[in-house]
């Protein structure tokens, strides 16, 4: 978010359509914002007016279109044939506000950098990161605000391969401790999917990775009341991935 949301966000909505409207659906927050949240978030379109252009017109796109941008960008990235962005221009556009087409849920892995992944510019990509790309609650509070204000139409949760944060819940699991300072916290939230993997058998960790995707997929889907109402009236895909680190490629959970 830019230091200017309080003065524009409002001037931003959420829609399906390749080409939507930018009308607003909701007044976004709390005090720190000078907003409210109302309950009817996709509903009530007659709270704000269309005032302006997007800063980025070609960030406007269906989900599905968003997906396959993303791809496309992945591609690209993977064959080192990456885009050369001008973020001198980008800067100035986006001064006064943003529409990412896609939001992503990524590790903090330092190897893992979605904007590069994805070959994106500035203001393409709304990335929240943390180790084991799960969602808390302010991860999820993040996710609402990126489809709710800024008009995200997709989210995408990307796991990848030999994640430590994974690896060191499985161990934490097996050996019955429990690792030091606030890092607990990561295996209690990526437990399940470690639990589930570790049942299951074979390559636990390629599956509890997975695993946990998928949960945190699910877990955004049902966020309610904002997330899952933007779900339910197609406003809004959470899909999710694996990111290989040898090769570059994301490949795609399906359904």
């Amino acid at each position: 978010m830019c230091d200017k949301c309080p003065e524009s966000l409002h001037h931003q909505s959420l829609d399906q359509d390749i080409a939507p409207s930018r009308r607003s659906a909701m007044l976004f927050g709390a005090a720190a914002f000078g907003m409210t949240f109302t309950g009817g978030a996709f509903a009530n379109r007659a709270l704000a007016k269309e005032t302006k252009a997007p800063p980025k017109p070609q960030n406007v796109l269906s989900a599905d279109a968003s997906l396959k941008r993303l791809m496309a960008g992945n591609v690209r990235y993977v064959e080192g044939v990456s885009r050369r962005h001008d973020f001198k221009h980008e800067r100035e556009a986006l001064a006064g506000g943003q529409n990412p087409f896609a939001a992503v849920l990524s590790c903090a892995d330092s190897r893992i950098a979605p904007e590069y992944a994805f070959d994106t510019g500035r203001g393409d990509l709304f990335v929240c990161r943390v180790a084991g790309n799960f969602a808390g609650t302010e991860t999820i509070a993040s996710m609402e605000y990126a489809a709710a204000v800024l008009n995200t139409p997709l989210i995408l949760v990307l796991g990848h391969d030999a994640c430590g944060a994974v690896d060191a819940t499985l161990k934490a699991i097996r050996d019955n401790t429990s690792p030091p300072g606030h890092i607990p916290s990561l295996v209690e939230a990526i437990a399940p999917a470690a639990k589930a993997a570790m049942q299951q058998g074979g390559e636990v960790l390629d599956k509890a990775i997975r695993q946990n995707v998928i949960d945190n997929v699910a877990k955004l889907k049902s966020a309610a009341p904002i997330l899952n109402a933007a779900v339910e009236q197609g406003k809004l895909k959470v899909v999710g991935g694996i990111y290989r680190l040898a090769t570059g490629t994301v490949d795609l959970i399906q359904d």
